[in-house]
């Protein structure tokens, strides 16, 4: 383009007339004058191409903000704009923050972003109704186990509430049996009460692949007047931001992996504290979880009582080889429940459900004198939870 504007400007010098180069060059008359006036005034440096560029940029960004959003993405290396932007603007009242994308633009700029692959997601599943109040749902689990530098194996316990996403613990242990998680899960409570709910998996130490399907950990819920629920089998997604939240975790609080497990704790310890006050949330409209949650208003009680049931069902206790008797005959019911009264209800023809407390956790046939496979059984036991979450 330049090379055609310096023989237009020649043009000129050898003679022809303006009106003549214009059609020339097919070029309108302004175009002519502008061309020659830049020539007169830089030379034929004047002739190459101009950025297009406003001179003049009300809406950029100052150095000052650019400091503020790369010191706080050197602080937390895995947040996106997103989250950047939400917890500049928490962490300093008043403060007018550029739009995520544009803070994307500047961290694309300083070499912090990395691409990510594609991840497929499964489809959601339903989940059962509940509200999104503290402590109405917790979430178990354990995040997959991993070697500490001194070979130990680490197993995290997770614990988040529902509603708020509030991480409640995070907890490295040493393997994954139910009374070595217990100690921890009373700490909790003792700390911020009893939920109403607990949903877990179908492994151990939250489930059994017996007739109840009770653990020392679920019989202890039971006693706490907990209600127990739990994700059909392979089906993680239906538990979807707890687990998202274990990558959150194994992102920015396990690799590099810790010496020992109490410096692995003091890791957790920290992450924990900045997952809940100072990491925005999507879900949440990017506020915190700890700005939200309260503690649950049932306490942790100093002992445990007896289960109760109503009037009308006939309540017995297992016996010390895990059985009850039944029509003058003995009926395994499980080795957990050694001690525990159970109730059995009739609530259909020939058909009898065992409650341990207020959950029904097994079908009682009363014409072959035993109890259903749990596949059988499944179908009934979560319609009789269900009416008996209505009358509640």
């Amino acid at each position: 383009m330049a090379d055609r504007r310096l023989k237009f400007v020649l043009a000129i010098n050898e003679g022809l007339s303006l009106s003549e180069a214009c059609r020339s060059f097919e070029i309108s008359r302004p175009t002519g004058y502008m061309i020659l006036s830049r020539y007169e005034q830089d030379g034929v440096d004047g002739l190459i191409d101009r950025s297009r560029a406003p001179h003049h940029r009300p809406q950029s960004v100052d150095q000052d903000m650019i400091s503020r959003i790369l010191a706080a993405k050197s602080l937390h290396g895995s947040w996106g704009p997103k989250k950047l932007k939400a917890h500049l603007e928490l962490k300093s009242c008043g403060i007018q923050c550029p739009a995520a994308s544009t803070i994307g633009g500047i961290l694309k700029r300083a070499g912090l972003v990395k691409p990510r692959r594609f991840r497929s997601h499964c489809p959601s599943a339903p989940q059962q109704p509940h509200s999104d109040l503290s402590n109405e749902l917790w979430c178990v689990d354990y995040k997959g186990q991993f070697r500490l530098k001194d070979r130990q194996f680490c197993y995290p316990l997770t614990i988040t509430d529902r509603g708020t996403r509030y991480l409640v613990r995070c907890q490295a242990l040493p393997d994954v049996t139910g009374r070595k998680a217990w100690p921890y899960l009373v700490g909790a409570f003792q700390e911020f009460g009893i939920p109403n709910t607990i949903l877990t998996d179908n492994g151990s130490p939250f489930a059994a692949a017996t007739l109840t399907g009770l653990t020392y950990l679920s019989l202890q819920w039971l006693k706490l007047g907990i209600d127990l629920e739990r994700i059909d089998p392979g089906k993680p997604q239906q538990n979807g931001a707890h687990e998202r939240m274990h990558r959150t975790l194994k992102d920015e609080a396990i690799y590099p992996v810790a010496d020992h497990l109490s410096a692995q704790q003091d890791r957790f310890d920290a992450w924990r504290h900045e997952f809940n006050y100072e990491r925005p949330h999507e879900a949440l409209g990017q506020i915190t979880p700890g700005s939200i949650y309260t503690a649950s208003g049932r306490q942790f009680p100093a002992y445990t009582r007896e289960f109760e049931y109503p009037e009308g069902v006939r309540v017995t206790r297992v016996r010390t080889n895990g059985t009850i008797r039944w029509q003058g005959s003995e009926l395994f019911v499980s080795e957990v429940l050694i001690g525990e009264c159970v109730a059995l209800d009739h609530f259909e023809e020939r058909l009898h459900a065992l409650y341990v407390g207020k959950q029904p956790v097994a079908i009682l046939d009363e014409a072959q004198a035993r109890f259903l496979p749990a596949t059988k059984a499944a179908g009934y036991i979560n319609r009789l939870r269900k009416e008996n979450q209505r009358s509640l």
